[in-house]
């Protein structure tokens, strides 16, 4: 069975420095299966490097949550598209990232939250993950060498980051160190001959992120999958 993707549909939430610009897609609007179990936010790369919510590899890991039956939302940082404020080094941009958390655990009470990032967004995921409380986190090409990341804590949750051998930005013997500080280690996922924009790799990356999101065994409902979805 084929998946359709999901009406983008526009939002603004209110942030800390005001409205953020932000892309709510719901693959059970209008279907008559109750509320999600779960619903993923996901934070796009470096905003002064061109970084938004329509960002093919951001794109890429929402249309996975989506496929295994989660709505999505998608939001521009601070002072990015029509987002309200100014970049501020990763420190407002991780209480965006919260806003729109927040938003998403009212919208959908007692719905598990997925938050993934790329690049600075996975930074930004982690920094996040802390106050958030995941139920599961995808980091890809995770900025690691930041001075934000050196001391930061495991999340309690099941964790996997993705990386190409070949990322010209993210050097990835850094994700392989920065991985092996944990107990337990995150799943890492290493895609040879991949660069950091995932060039022609993205279905991989997307095969690799729904993997990560079946259902745990015994759950029952899980995220409400279409386990066919292409």
């Amino acid at each position: 069975m084929s998946f359709s993707p999901p009406r983008a549909q526009p939002l603004l939430i209110d942030g800390p420095a005001g409205a953020l610009e932000t892309v709510l897609e719901d693959p059970q609007a209008g279907a008559p299966s109750g509320p999600p179990a779960g619903f993923a936010v996901v934070c796009h790369p470096h905003p002064l490097h061109g970084g938004n919510l329509h960002n093919k590899v951001v794109h890429t890991l929402a249309r996975a949550c989506q496929e295994r039956g989660m709505p999505t939302l998608r939001f521009n940082y601070r002072g990015v598209g029509a987002s309200a404020g100014s970049y501020d080094a990763g420190r407002g941009e991780t209480q965006d990232a919260l806003a729109v958390i927040a938003a998403g655990k009212l919208r959908w009470p007692g719905a598990a939250l997925t938050l993934a990032g790329f690049s600075f967004g996975a930074m930004v995921s982690l920094l996040a993950a802390a106050a958030a409380a995941p139920a599961r986190l995808i980091s890809v090409a995770p900025a690691v060498a930041r001075g934000e990341l050196a001391s930061i804590a495991r999340p309690a949750c099941p964790w996997l980051i993705v990386q190409g051998d070949a990322d010209e930005v993210i050097a990835c013997a850094e994700v392989q160190a920065f991985a092996a500080r944990f107990r337990p280690p995150p799943q890492l996922l290493v895609l040879p001959g991949a660069g950091h924009f995932f060039h022609r790799r993205l279905p991989e990356l997307r095969d690799a992120a729904f993997a990560f999101l079946a259902p745990e065994p015994g759950t029952g409902n899980g995220w409400h999958a279409n386990e066919e979805a292409r």
